[in-house]
């Protein structure tokens, strides 16, 4: 899309970007914080920036928690406080504009004690964009003596003697006041309803029922023959052989998805006998029905199957690593989201991955960003997913 802005091809531009939202939104949530900054590269991308910008307001934490918010863009940062339903309290919302502030003044220590005058005219100019949107007046007493007083060379003075007008003697102000943020209060409790993957969408477990099958089309989403249980989620359960282990040893009928980091790649494989925790080195299981897989997803036009060419090898059980597919085809060791994973090709019929570089090994590779491990089973009826 911002390739198609530079080459003024508008009409394509905004044809990209509808069809993103309404035909790839599971890609786009899978890559959010890169697309979210890209979106703001170009104000023209106002659909993307606003269905970002829907979910930032309900979910903050995506982005003001993040480990790089300090590199986000200003535009984006003030589109999104400026937005009446950010569901943030307004102190803290104060307090991460201060330290994005902060950040972008390399070598500004983040004590305001040790400040200039020059310090504070510096985070005066850096944070002028972003001041109107600040809803002083909604905040209590307390959060604007501990957190917004240590700043307030860098306010107005008209504004700043409003506030101590508002909290201190209650007479008329002439600063404009900003009505409250919209915070929508449940009525019942909260229930954290987990996505059945983060990794994978419906269409991608149609396409990997199929292969099981040995179908030459596609099932259909809505019917899919196999649930899918959730076995083992990263993030969720840590990426260590230990917890592989402890939760998928003995366990048959597994499906192993991977995102690999930096990429749009989805790797994984079917192993319908399972790993088998040995008690010294590594062992082999003897299967004719796994496969290995590359799907297609956002740039990867096209998914790659790849079927077991050496059944004496396909399953690869070692207790020092987590699941490896074949004589390391596809593994993941116990540093598999910094780099320990790997890809090539010997037991399995295909090569899976696109990649130009391999090691004297032949193997390459990769860190992930998330891994998640399905058992699946057979059924009557209806297409489910159970977490």
């Amino acid at each position: 899309m911002l390739t198609a802005y530079e080459f003024l091809l508008e009409d394509l531009a905004k044809y990209l970007e509808t069809h993103l939202i309404e035909a790839e939104a599971h890609w786009l949530r899978l890559n959010f914080t890169r697309i979210y900054r890209k979106s703001f590269q170009n104000n023209k991308l106002q659909k993307l920036q606003k269905w970002c910008n829907d979910i930032v307001a309900k979910y903050p934490d995506k982005i003001f928690e993040s480990e790089d918010f300090a590199s986000l863009q200003e535009n984006a940062l003030v589109s999104l406080i400026s937005r009446d339903d950010l569901q943030m309290e307004e102190v803290n919302i104060w307090n991460r504009v201060i330290e994005w502030g902060i950040a972008q003044n390399p070598g500004l220590l983040s004590d305001p004690e040790s400040w200039s005058h020059e310090n504070f005219l510096t985070i005066k100019t850096t944070l002028k964009n972003c001041f109107p949107h600040i809803r002083y007046f909604q905040m209590s007493s307390d959060d604007i003596v501990n957190n917004v007083e240590p700043y307030q060379q860098i306010l107005e003075k008209n504004l700043w003697k409003d506030i101590i007008k508002k909290f201190m003697t209650n007479q008329p102000i002439s600063s404009k006041v900003l009505p409250p943020r919209i915070i929508f209060k449940p009525k019942l409790p909260t229930r954290v309803v987990e996505l059945f993957s983060t990794v994978i969408n419906e269409a991608h477990l149609a396409e990997i029922a199929s292969w099981i099958d040995r179908k030459v089309n596609t099932y259909a989403v809505t019917n899919n023959p196999y649930d899918f249980k959730l076995l083992l989620r990263g993030t969720r359960d840590g990426f260590s052989s230990d917890s592989f282990w402890k939760l998928c040893d003995k366990e048959t009928h597994l499906i192993v998805v991977i995102k690999v980091k930096g990429t749009d790649e989805i790797l994984g494989g079917y192993n319908p006998v399972g790993w088998d925790k040995p008690i010294g080195n590594e062992s082999f299981k003897n299967c004719k029905d796994s496969f290995i897989f590359s799907l297609k997803n956002g740039t990867i036009q096209n998914s790659i199957l790849s079927h077991i060419k050496e059944p004496e090898k396909a399953i690869n059980c070692d207790s020092d690593y987590g699941p490896i597919f074949g004589s390391y085809d596809l593994g993941m060791s116990n540093k598999s989201n910094l780099g320990g994973c790997w890809s090539c090709q010997k037991s399995y019929e295909k090569q899976i991955r696109d990649v130009s570089t391999f090691d004297n090994y032949g193997k390459s590779y990769f860190s992930v960003d998330e891994y998640e491990i399905f058992q699946i089973s057979k059924k009557s009826q209806n297409f489910t997913i159970i977490n």
